[in-house]
């Protein structure tokens, strides 16, 4: 009798003897597999047996798109080489190659403001054309080109400069790209001198930048201290340079140029007002150590109208008459929206940080005007105290010419001198009445 252990082992046994015997028969029923070779061939041969309306017809490009695509491709790799050449990195560390030559742009604010009638016929009889471009931004801004000079190298070689771009702004400033520096300061201290109102040559703020001409590229774009100028024409622009009577290339980059320069004069002008922010604090810096060790401010009200003025003048200028604090200045309204000209203004904006140096001197402002309000109540209480006095002592005369009154009274009632005489005097009255009557004439 067989044991439960020894029928499992039968079992499985006679399961493993049929699964082999199936496989073998399978592998002697089945035919070979080609090989890849022959299916190959048998795939060929069935396409070129297979009817005609079954193929699919094959999509070639033609010689012509294939020389566009490459034409395409070739002027995209050569520009972007040419402006990988130009900047080095990427991203928010990029910089432009120290070794490539650049040109200088300075702007100076040597005067509240230019008036631009005058500044116009100054020029005008120096010999400059004025919106050599026409681009009928006048009365904002006055673009002018200084002529070719002759410079020298570090090697002692002369070389002829190109021209220069001029831009005179209302604001009282002057931005100067590419303009030798004697003839920056000739502009400044001498040429528009007559037409400066409230001239502050003594202070004279200077901003410097660097420029690049990149042809390659028809927008243009700050990296660090240095503005890519983009020269080169846009297609539409190329198609019809020859029906235009100007370049209009060339009209883009003068845009471009004072939409920069209208940046920098921003920049300019706003330090001008923190320089003088700076010296109102130095004058007035006394005044919290004086409160603080509660001693009496001993200022003059001159002073303190002075300073006062001083602060409503600088907040005046910040807010009130000049575009500082404006999003976008009114000569940039009638430019076109494709010239990108705000673009360039806000990044000239964010690459010298106006909006958080305008934000830091409110702040400061409104510090200093903390300052003037004490002054003011200062001014006041010294004020208030004065007539307070000037009424006390107007009392005390009126109270001591009274006292001096029932004084001299009482002492003309207590003399007996003096009450003998007026009884003399009574007397003689009296008889010359007594007389007049007993002996009428």
């Amino acid at each position: 009798m067989a044991t439960p252990a020894t029928s499992n082992a039968l079992n499985a046994a006679s399961r493993l003897v049929r699964s082999h015997s199936r496989i073998l028969s399978c592998r002697l029923s089945c035919p070979p597999r080609p090989p890849a070779a022959l299916l190959n061939t048998r795939l060929k041969h069935s396409d070129t047996t297979s009817p005609p309306h079954d193929r699919k017809p094959i999509k070639r490009l033609s010689p012509r798109s294939q020389n566009t695509t490459t034409s395409l491709r070739r002027v995209a790799l050569e520009a972007q080489r040419s402006r990988d050449s130009l900047i080095r990195r990427s991203g928010k560390h990029r910089f432009v190659d120290p070794d490539i030559h650049t040109n200088q742009v300075t702007a100076y604010c040597a005067a509240e403001q230019y008036d631009i009638p005058t500044a116009t016929r100054v020029l005008k009889q120096e010999g400059y054309c004025l919106d050599p471009w026409n681009t009928a931004l006048y009365p904002q801004v006055i673009h002018f080109q200084t002529p070719d000079y002759s410079t020298t190298d570090a090697s002692g070689q002369d070389s002829s400069a190109a021209p220069g771009d001029v831009f005179v702004f209302p604001s009282g400033t002057l931005v100067c790209w590419n303009v030798p520096e004697h003839v920056q300061l000739n502009l400044l201290h001498r040429l528009l001198l007559p037409a400066a109102e409230s001239p502050h040559l003594d202070r004279i703020e200077i901003e410097d930048l660097e420029y690049i001409q990149d042809s390659s590229h028809h927008t243009s774009e700050i990296i660090g201290d240095t503005i890519i100028l983009g020269t080169k024409p846009s297609s539409t622009e190329s198609s019809t340079e020859a029906a235009t009577p100007l370049p209009s290339s060339e009209v883009d980059t003068v845009l471009a140029k004072i939409a920069f320069s209208s940046g920098l004069a921003r920049s300019t002008k706003l330090a001008v007002l923190e320089d003088l922010l700076s010296s109102y604090f130095s004058s007035t810096r006394s005044i919290p150590t004086i409160l603080s060790r509660g001693s009496p401010l001993r200022f003059s009200r001159s002073f303190i109208l002075r300073k006062t003025g001083e602060l409503l003048s600088i907040r005046a200028q910040l807010n009130l008459y000049s575009e500082l604090t404006d999003s976008l200045p009114d000569i940039f309204w009638d430019s076109p929206s494709s010239l990108g000209l705000s673009a360039y203004y806000d990044e000239v904006g964010r690459a010298l940080d106006v909006g958080v140096r305008i934000k830091v001197l409110n702040e400061r402002m409104d510090y200093a005007g903390e300052i003037a309000s004490v002054l003011r109540e200062r001014l006041s209480e010294k004020h208030s105290t004065g007539l307070e006095w000037l009424i006390i002592f107007l009392i005390s005369i009126e109270v001591g010419f009274e006292l001096w009154r029932i004084w001299r009274e009482r002492q003309e009632r207590l003399d007996p001198a003096s009450t003998e005489a007026l009884l003399r005097r009574l007397l003689l009255r009296d008889m010359h009445q007594h007389d007049s009557v007993t002996c009428p004439r």
